[in-house]
């Protein structure tokens, strides 16, 4: 089983909120959203398979979508979440925008940072460029140098230095694996476009997520269920260039 880390509210509430990270990152990105949602919610943080103190899984085993989802509700299973709501950053909103098609009944509001619905030519060129290097450099070079073309601005520098460090911790088996799920990435998110949920959704977005933001805009005109935050001087990992704002926005969506 997945790793996770609970914290109960401070006002005794019984609704829960679920974080999922990135790839290369690991609960602690969520640091400072945890200390101010436990005062609303119970916390639930869960590590991926192979980063923070999630075990690597056996050399052989592929990965899919399907089997990461599922992780995921065995947590939820062993610690008897009926519902939560769930936040995720970059991979993190993909794995509950796949999750939202697959267990819609285990999950309340949908908040996603940093969110990924689509790629653009230069993402889908560092995709190509990571294939074809990925055997032959460290993966910790190949993935400094995209926290570095994702999130390339001065207001971006925690943010992307986190993730560098976060990585690190990642081996070189773990990232092949998971590297290769982006073969099947185009097509579930061409998936997650053309079906709207009826699932209230808010998309936080920093104004320099050059990527991944046009997107966000045009699915967010689209769905009715969808709305946009857009903060300011905030890259592609929000909730640490701006998390007071982060936390703020989110916690009024979840309340209303």
């Amino acid at each position: 089983m997945l790793h996770h880390s609970i914290y109960k509210s401070e006002n005794g509430s019984k609704q829960w909120i679920t974080f999922i990270h990135g790839a290369g990152g690991n609960s602690s990105i969520w640091f400072n959203q945890v200390r101010f949602f436990k005062t609303y919610f119970n916390v639930l943080l869960i590590d991926l398979r192979g980063h923070g103190k999630s075990s690597d899984s056996p050399d052989e085993l592929v990965y899919s979508f399907d089997l990461i989802i599922s992780d995921l509700v065995e947590v939820l299973d062993h610690r008897k979440i009926e519902r939560s709501h769930f936040v995720g950053i970059s991979l993190g909103s993909i794995l509950i925008q796949k999750m939202v098609h697959s267990h819609p009944d285990r999950i309340e509001k949908i908040g996603l940072g940093g969110a990924i619905i689509n790629l653009n030519l230069q993402s889908r060129i560092l995709m190509f460029l990571g294939k074809l290097t990925q055997t032959i450099l460290p993966f910790i070079w190949i993935y400094t140098f995209f926290a570095y073309v994702i999130m390339p601005y001065k207001a971006h520098r925690k943010s992307r230095a986190l993730f560098i460090r976060e990585a690190k911790k990642l081996s070189e088996n773990e990232f092949r694996k998971w590297y290769k799920l982006t073969a099947n990435l185009l097509p579930l998110l061409e998936k997650i476009r053309k079906r709207e949920v009826k699932i209230p959704t808010l998309y936080i977005m920093g104004s320099q997520d050059y990527m991944f933001l046009p997107f966000v805009k045009k699915i967010v005109n689209l769905h009715q269920y969808s709305s946009l935050l857009t903060l300011k001087q905030s890259g592609h990992v929000v909730n640490i260039d701006q998390p007071e704002k982060f936390n703020l926005g989110l916690l009024d969506f979840l309340q209303s």
